[in-house]
């Protein structure tokens, strides 16, 4: 949903009917997983996708429907592995699609404010659970991993925010059933984040694969000379010549975080270190032979870290590939970074 906000904003203004379809379920394989989005305008024009091919075409008839009748409906696709390339379905299978006239244009002002306000949160990068009941009202509730709702489910609102929480702990959208009513729990969880301190060579080929993969990437370097934003084709998102201290202090350090140590330099990284093995991020990588490793390792220790702490930093970065060169370095920490990610 990211991605097409912008879109979907220009249409809203606009004051352009249209409609919003969700993959719901998905059963074998399908190209867009559960949670994925496509806008479609009156005039067939689409943001995002539901799958890789001619299901877009029946899609687009359905929701052009829906915004004539403004009366939400739910589509079952079904292909066999011989069909399967025709209607973009690499390999067989079934998906299930909801399409709903956009909530930014109902009639209902607490549903208009209820997609302001995720419109508004998802811009912020601020995590939330959109909870949509797919039978009688399709009413809307959003919720924060953490606290507040908005939105009105009556005397179910308690379990649907409950399950809503627990969808979000596990990152997984999808359908479920409370109290007879069938829901579909949509996760928008924070853009993960990749810190990189050390604007290394390495730093360079690691900002544009973090990119590849959709991170958020923050590099930090006190060295103005390597602080600079023209030695990378592919800018990170910040770029920042401060001491790492100073900058990890303002940084929210959460569980979508990831952080690699590429400068060797233990005035840079040690600082650094302090503070991100008492935080909650997800990855601590550092670069160094097994000497630099050792010698880190006793400097921890000597400054009250404990082992379980200092267990923690997977050195030298990255999954043992082979490679020798800066790219192929950069490639082995992020497919570190990956599989961390995903706790494998």
């Amino acid at each position: 949903m990211h991605d097409i906000l912008p879109k979907l904003s220009e249409w809203l203004e606009a004051d352009e009917p249209c409609a919003l379809a969700t993959v719901i379920e998905t059963w074998g394989s399908a190209p867009r997983g559960v949670g994925s989005v496509m806008g479609i305008n009156r005039d067939m024009q689409v943001a995002g996708s539901v799958s890789g091919g001619c299901i877009e075409g029946a899609v687009i008839d359905e929701a052009l429907q829906v915004m004539d009748t403004g009366i939400p409906r739910e589509i079952g696709y079904g292909v066999t592995h011989e069909t399967a390339w025709s209607v973009g379905l690499t390999c067989g299978g079934k998906v299930r699609v909801f399409v709903e006239p956009h909530p930014g244009r109902a009639a209902d002002p607490a549903a208009r404010e209820l997609w302001q306000a995720l419109a508004t949160a998802l811009n912020a990068k601020q995590p939330k659970i959109l909870v949509t009941r797919l039978e009688s009202d399709f009413a809307h509730l959003l919720v924060d991993p953490h606290d507040g709702v908005v939105g009105d489910f009556g005397t179910d609102t308690g379990a649907v925010a409950e399950s809503a929480r627990t969808a979000y702990r596990e990152r997984r959208s999808g359908v479920q059933e409370i109290n007879g009513q069938r829901l579909f729990f949509q996760v928008f969880a924070r853009r993960d984040h990749l810190l990189i301190v050390g604007a290394a060579h390495i730093t360079v080929h690691l900002v544009a694969l973090a990119h590849e993969v959709g991170f958020e990437t923050t590099v930090i370097d006190p060295r103005q000379v390597f602080a600079d934003e023209k030695r990378f084709p592919v800018p990170p998102d910040h770029l920042t010549n401060e001491w790492p201290d100073t900058v990890l202090a303002d940084i929210d350090l959460n569980e979508d975080t990831y952080s690699v140590l590429l400068t060797h330099d233990p005035k840079i990284d040690d600082p650094a270190l302090h503070i991100l093995l008492r935080s909650a991020v997800s990855y601590i990588g550092a670069l160094g032979s097994k000497k630099t490793q050792a010698a880190r390792n006793a400097r921890l220790a000597d400054a009250g870290f404990t082992e379980a702490e200092i267990g923690r930093i997977s050195g030298p970065a990255g999954l043992p590939l082979g490679g020798r060169a800066p790219v192929e370095i950069a490639l082995s920490i992020i497919a570190e970074v990956v599989q961390a990610k995903y706790g494998r």
